[in-house]
């Protein structure tokens, strides 16, 4: 890992300057020695670190506490090549100094490119290729053909409804070797090409290719759990290492390959200094197959990574005080949460009372949210089913929809109103639901909507030894 700096994350906190940190995703606590303290100092000062700082900043690192300052580090465009899976239309990717592998996934008209392509493709210089496959296998088997003509130390995949330089994609390979990582992923903004319709401020708000402004390790379970293919960096050998993407995988084949990397003890990141722009669905029909689609996923990704798609993930005193204020005792959901605070202040004597009881607080508070988001968006059809014979389910229901909506609101400010991207917000968490049910039901597995109910934090924090 480069010395290049670092940078904390926005969950980052030393109570009291002291010699404990509690930062991460999942939320994680550092017992810090003379020597930890000294280097969190630095980090946080943005001074040089001292000699010996690498154990404790690859922990922090792998734990999403801190984040590596990007470098000015391109590559040698003869050491990437670019791959394009591309299916009915011709992609917006103009090739360029890098080779460029285009897949046609077996389209009606054979794709073309816009360009003159060398005969020879071991000539020196730029060489641009087009493999037509026979049958179409999907995004995962398009891909995987441009894998196996890949020569190159490192690999982009590029969706064919990409805007992209070839200077980012050089950028982004650069930062691969400086940062020690297997994948890094940029930003995927919403591309306007002048639309200004409804359903395109919706998108530049709350597309699900868009992960947002900060910065982070790409892991299931954590704030960043994966990152869409439209557009990755990756070093060859360690997707081949893994076997490349899932060709069984018709959606989601994306997040799978970043989690078996991951399993595999490689880093892969998510870098949103580096942006990239994604054409926004043609129309209403095709935005609600798209979240359906992207829902389908959910059961075989469930299946093939146990506990890492669970759609609440929690601790069991948050979901017990939230039942219980479900339930219609909201005093004894109260007196719930009050004795799980002081049990966390008793639990962390080093930390400061007044930072244990904000985080059990937060806790409990992000956990009603992600309650509510997940009553609306995976579970929608129990909770429909319930609120046709049960009065207390309606209340319930009604209250999700409100939070759902109101969380939503701040996305969209000075682009749609609160009522407008409420609505949207509602059919999009109902399409993706709805292709959630329709997965688990061809696979026949409930594991897609199971909650996983976990203490925090866990024995390993709570007797963590200094660092």
């Amino acid at each position: 890992m480069s010395d290049a700096g670092f940078v904390l994350d926005p969950s980052y906190r030393r109570p009291g300057n002291g010699a404990v940190v509690v930062a991460g995703s999942p939320l994680r606590l550092f017992r810090l020695g003379v020597a930890g303290v000294r280097i969190v100092e630095a980090i946080e000062r943005g001074t040089t670190l001292p000699d010996g700082h690498e154990r404790l900043t690859a922990r922090l690192l792998d734990a999403g506490a801190i984040h590596p300052v990007p470098t000015a580090a391109p590559i040698d465009p003869a050491d990437l090549t670019v791959v394009v899976p591309a299916f009915g239309a011709p992609p917006r990717w103009s090739p360029g100094r890098c080779r460029t592998i285009v897949v046609d996934d077996a389209s009606a008209l054979p794709i073309e490119l816009p360009i003159e392509l060398p005969i020879d493709w071991h000539a020196p210089g730029p060489a641009h290729h087009i493999i037509r496959l026979d049958r179409n296998g999907g995004p995962g088997a398009a891909r995987n053909a441009g894998l196996a003509e890949v020569t190159t130390t490192y690999v982009a995949f590029v969706d064919s409804d990409v805007d992209v330089d070839e200077s980012t994609l050089l950028a982004l390979a650069g930062q691969l070797a400086a940062w020690d990582v297997a994948l890094l992923a940029p930003r995927v903004l919403s591309s306007t090409d002048a639309n200004r319709s409804l359903l395109a401020a919706y998108e530049r708000g709350h597309s699900p290719l868009d992960l947002g402004p900060l910065p982070g390790r790409v892991a299931a379970t954590t704030r960043i759990s994966y990152v869409p293919a439209a557009t990755i960096v990756c070093r060859t050998d360690a997707v081949r290492a893994v076997g490349g993407f899932d060709e069984s995988l018709r959606f989601g084949e994306d997040v799978d390959l970043v989690w078996r990397l991951h399993e595999r003890g490689e880093r892969c990141r998510y870098e949103p200094s580096f942006t990239v722009g994604h054409q926004t669905r043609p129309g209403w029909r095709a935005w609600l197959a798209q979240r359906f689609h992207y829902g389908t996923s959910a059961a075989p990704l469930a299946m093939r990574h146990r506990g890492a798609l669970a759609p609440v993930r929690m601790s069991g005193w948050s979901a017990g005080t939230w039942g219980l204020v479900a339930a219609g005792h909201p005093l004894a959901g109260a007196s719930m949460g009050v004795g799980t605070t002081l049990a966390l202040v008793r639990k962390l004597r080093d930390v400061p009372s007044r930072e244990s009881v904000r985080l059990a607080g937060l806790g409990h508070l992000y956990a009603g949210r992600l309650l509510a988001a997940t009553i609306v968006r995976a579970w929608w059809p129990i909770t429909v089913a319930l609120a046709l014979v049960s009065r207390r389910a309606r209340l319930v229901l009604v209250a999700s929809v409100a939070v759902s909506v109101a969380t939503e609101a701040p996305a969209h400010r000075g682009r749609l109103d609160p009522v407008r991207a409420g609505l949207l917000r509602l059919a999009d968490d109902a399409a993706y639901g709805a292709g959630v049910w329709a997965g688990m039901w061809r696979a026949r597995s409930l594991d897609a909507i199971a909650p996983s109910l976990r203490s925090w934090p866990g024995r390993a924090d709570a007797s963590s030894r200094p660092t």
